[in-house]
């Protein structure tokens, strides 16, 4: 809670810079900020409280997600530095923008209610729908905005008519009662319903096959810090959310929804990977890369008591490398009007050391050691296979290794092209960004257990 109040204290303050005409200040002390605010959060890891009525419950799950998200926030808020340099005047509603989306993520992993599960979700996403659509004079952004709303809105409307019909059969809100009612023989079918279509809003925020056909477009016309934004830090909220949502409506669901999940996962990795093949723009990629990704994270709900360490660890990774990767992105497509793998021809040649990045964080996708995706992988497959799921587990397999080929299809045009343009310098925050996230997610491929043991 006292999280929760700070993000947003500081939302706050991010405008009243702009009164004060402060601007250059912005973005240093907003990641001051959102590293107090890490520290805050991370003093109730263990604690187990709920506020106002349970509409905000405390616990190891929502304090270990809400400090990646914290993460993942300070490294968006500082890319920010310089893609917002030509708009100065509209910086700080950028930078608040993402720090009340920060809020919005939090509430949607610390909620009790469905209530305000919904006020989270909405917060989020109304936060991304602006900025998808930021960058007005590009017709590209304007699609993508109009989509992702139109889509959004659709996906929100499915999930408040599962909430009404969940309400309808329980009568309540409050998550510790509709999980108690659910445990019971006699509920109304109408619960059932609301489940499915709660499951079918979250599929849509995730963008899982086949529910992620709005995904390539807005990834594609989205200005690429939102890109970003949307493939690493929303992508891995709706997810955690999905998750704790699953964990407590996985009452007395028939078999038949679990068979539905593996074919999701399936499909999800399958489209995923086969589409990013054909891709040249590599936002486009890094977007069907993400429905790949959202289909292995997918396979945790098939046994939610005991997989939210390694959903943590998953996502954990992957927003970590979708991090590094996209600084790259940032800085080798700037000022250009497409992200065409051309422009990354010898870029090993030009900045070794951005390559290197880009290298290791695809690498990481792809599920190759040392890096962290590998062992959230093998963790996650691991325990897929204790439960019984072998066919499911050589489809993943197979997956990744058809992976492998688009990412090596960007290492190659790195090194393997001569250079097209020469290459000016590159700011600081750029390599500081890519630098640290990259590093990050060694650290948790050397040492996982620091993370699959918090949840545990």
């Amino acid at each position: 809670m006292n999280t929760l109040i700070a993000i947003t204290g500081l939302g706050v303050l991010c405008l009243l810079f702009e009164i004060l005409n402060l601007r250059k200040a912005i973005v240093p002390i907003t990641i001051i900020g959102l590293l107090a605010v890490l520290g805050l959060n991370v003093s109730e890891f263990g604690a187990s409280t709920s506020y106002y009525n349970n509409m905000i419950v405390v616990d190891k799950f929502s304090v270990a997600f809400s400090s990646l998200f914290i993460v993942l926030a300070i490294f968006l808020v500082a890319l920010g530095h310089k893609f917002y340099e030509n708009h100065q005047s509209k910086i700080s509603d950028f930078i608040a923008i993402k720090v009340f989306l920060l809020a919005g993520c939090v509430a949607m992993v610390s909620f009790g209610n469905l209530a305000m599960f919904f006020l989270g979700i909405e917060i989020l996403s109304i936060s991304l729908y602006v900025l998808a659509a930021s960058n007005r004079m590009n017709v590209k952004s304007n699609e993508a905005g109009m989509k992702y709303f139109l889509m959004g809105s659709f996906a929100s409307g499915i999930i408040l008519f599962g909430i009404c019909l969940i309400y309808g059969a329980i009568g309540s809100f409050d998550m510790r009662t509709i999980q108690e009612a659910g445990m019971s023989a006699d509920v109304e079918e109408w619960f059932y319903i609301g489940v499915i279509l709660l499951g079918i809003g979250m599929l849509f925020k995730i963008a899982a096959v086949p529910f992620h056909f709005w995904a390539p477009d807005v990834y594609e016309g989205s200005p690429s810090l939102t890109t970003a934004t949307m493939s690493t830090l929303a992508k891995v909220t709706a997810m955690a959310t999905f998750f704790k949502l699953m964990s407590v409506m996985n009452v007395n669901l028939p078999e038949t929804s679990q068979t539905v999940l593996v074919v999701i996962a399936i499909l999800s990795m399958t489209v995923g990977n086969i589409m990013a093949l054909k891709q040249t723009n590599v936002k486009r990629m890094l977007a069907f890369s993400g429905i790949s990704h959202a289909g292995f994270m997918v396979i945790t709900l098939l046994n939610v008591t005991s997989s939210a360490g390694i959903l943590l660890y998953y996502a954990s990774a992957y927003s970590l490398a979708g991090i590094a990767a996209f600084s790259v992105l940032l800085y080798v497509c700037k000022n250009r009007d497409n992200e065409d793998i051309t422009n990354f021809q010898g870029l090993g040649k030009t900045n070794p050391l951005l390559a290197g990045i880009l290298t290791a964080s695809l690498l990481s996708m792809a599920g190759i050691p040392i890096f962290s995706g590998f062992f959230a992988k093998l963790f996650l497959l691991t325990q897929t296979l204790q439960s019984g799921y072998l066919g499911l587990v050589i489809i993943a397999v197979i997956n990744s290794i058809i992976s492998v080929g688009y990412y090596f299809k960007l290492i190659l045009a790195m090194y393997s092209k001569e250079p097209n343009e020469t290459r000016t310098g590159t700011p600081f925050v750029i390599y500081a960004v890519a630098i640290v996230s990259i590093l990050l997610n060694i650290v948790l491929g050397l040492f996982p257990s620091l993370v699959v043991d918090l949840l545990g």
